[in-house]
């Protein structure tokens, strides 16, 4: 039976963004970066209104159409609970087409705000495990779609279920602790880029040389980002899709190439546009800054992403807390 919940009530959320793949961890290796998107919203009887103020204002859809809008109420259908009409208000601080997981975050985040009106009735709010699962279904892949559910970095991962067994399938991922010495500098550039324009320009087949590269970097990664960042370059390389990438973004390729060549960890964050640079407690090197703000990159220190956050007037929490 679905309950459809009165008009008034009122939820919060507060989602990271998330830069996916680090290089070698193609749609597998995740990590949650401190720049927020913020969504309010209240139930009405009338239609769906969504109010942008930020990033993205103007430029996305503003009734039910509105992704943030169409996952409040996936949300709410999986915890059994629909509403009339929403009033959406969402304060964008993520960049939109620049390889930070906006739309994963506006997912994540529309998630989140279904729960902070579901437990305001006797419905029980959507646990971890659901977030990531629903989100994954959105992305078709978990990586972005985790790092926002758990914050700080992420390993997700897909199950099928093959020939009609019970083994469980679908979106799964599990938080790794990053490291304290790291440092996260993304380099936002502002040219935008699409994931599925530049996904296209992968190879259907890769030789068993790339895969089996590309299967021990991903592997030294993890232990770099966990207990040995002093591997942080050799971890970080990657022959499955920068190098593919890289014609279409010529100024991402070119800032990526100086800061590995002056030493520095760096990776096209997800497809793109934008680079992220990881030190082991270093600054970037002066010639690397000058080259990003020449170059129209913002190359602000971030921290790690938080765990997405729902609170409503009768209570508040956190996907960590529901684990």
């Amino acid at each position: 039976m679905t309950i459809v919940l009165p008009p008034g009530l009122t939820g919060r959320a507060t989602v990271a963004a998330s830069s996916a793949n680090l290089g070698p961890g193609f749609d597998s290796l995740g990590l949650a970066l401190a720049l927020y998107d913020e969504i309010t919203v209240e139930t009405v009887s009338g239609a769906t209104v969504v109010d942008v103020e930020g990033e993205g204002q103007g430029q996305v859809p503003t009734g039910d159409e509105n992704l943030v809008a169409v996952a409040i109420r996936r949300g709410l259908v999986a915890a059994g609970a629909d509403a009339h009409g929403l009033k959406v208000h969402c304060r964008n601080a993520i960049p939109h087409s620049r390889g930070l997981g906006s739309s994963a975050a506006a997912v994540v985040g529309g998630l989140a705000a279904a729960n902070a009106l579901v437990v305001q009735t006797d419905l029980e709010p959507l646990c971890t495990e659901a977030l990531i699962q629903l989100s994954g279904e959105f992305e078709g892949h978990p990586d972005n779609a985790s790092a926002s559910v758990l914050g700080g970095a992420v390993v997700s991962w897909t199950e099928a279920q093959a020939g009609g067994g019970t083994a469980r399938s679908g979106y799964f991922a599990a938080p790794l602790k990053l490291h304290p010495d790291i440092r996260l500098f993304p380099g936002i550039p502002e040219l935008r880029s699409s994931t599925a324009e530049t996904r296209v320009l992968l190879p259907a087949q890769v030789s068993h040389e790339v895969a089996r590269f590309n299967v021990s970097r991903a592997a030294l990664l993890v232990l770099a980002l966990t207990e040995r960042p002093d591997l942080l370059m050799a971890a970080t390389e990657d022959l499955l899709h920068q190098p593919q990438r890289a014609p279409a973004m010529p100024a991402s390729a070119e800032y990526l190439q100086l800061l590995r060549q002056h030493g520095v960890a760096a990776v096209l964050s997800g497809a793109g546009p934008s680079v992220l640079a990881l030190t082991a407690g270093s600054d970037l090197p002066a010639r690397v800054v000058d080259f990003a703000h020449h170059h129209g990159f913002a190359t602000t220190e971030v921290s790690v992403g938080d765990p997405v956050h729902w609170s409503s007037d009768l209570t508040v929490a956190t996907s960590e807390k529901r684990r």
